[in-house]
């Protein structure tokens, strides 16, 4: 399973759920499906089907910042300097919440690795400015992490 694969896929995921508010393993499974049809992938790299694996990582990620997304907001609207999550691209706004859900919350990942796959998918999804933007949002919730998960943990609660 390659796990930049499962987060573009639930970025997608993510942005299908929002644009036709339908529930995330719908989402999921669009995005599945129009992947796994595709003829010609743009990257012959790229895996033509989805594991079941890979699937259920995104179904994991989609899952989980769906069910948190408030707490994410919550949290991330304090780095936004300027930005409110309504007036973010779509795109980058499904980028920031399922790296702080991995920040934050899923804690798995290592914060490095979050935020680096988080600036390379701004940057592959997003606009020009969209990696530096993502980046400079990450960068900050970075040095106030320990804090952000007792506050998300005491929400959970």
């Amino acid at each position: 399973m390659k796990r930049r694969t499962g987060r573009e896929l639930a970025v997608q995921s993510l942005y299908h759920l929002e644009m036709n508010k339908v529930p995330d393993d719908r989402a999921v499974d669009a995005i599945l499906e129009e992947t796994m049809n595709k003829e010609e992938q743009p990257d012959p790299e790229k895996m033509t089907e989805v594991d079941a694996e890979t699937a259920r990582y995104v179904r994991a990620l989609v899952r989980g910042v769906n069910e948190n997304r408030e707490l994410l907001d919550s949290l991330l609207v304090e780095f936004l300097k300027g930005w409110k999550m309504d007036r973010l691209s779509r795109v980058d706004r499904q980028i920031l919440r399922l790296a702080a859900f991995e920040l934050v919350v899923e804690a798995e990942t290592p914060p490095k690795v979050a935020v680096n796959e988080a600036i390379e998918l701004a940057k592959h999804f997003g606009t020009d400015e969209s990696g530096k933007f993502v980046n400079g949002v990450l960068g900050q919730m970075i040095k106030k992490l320990d804090e952000l998960k007792a506050k998300a943990a005491q929400e959970k609660v």
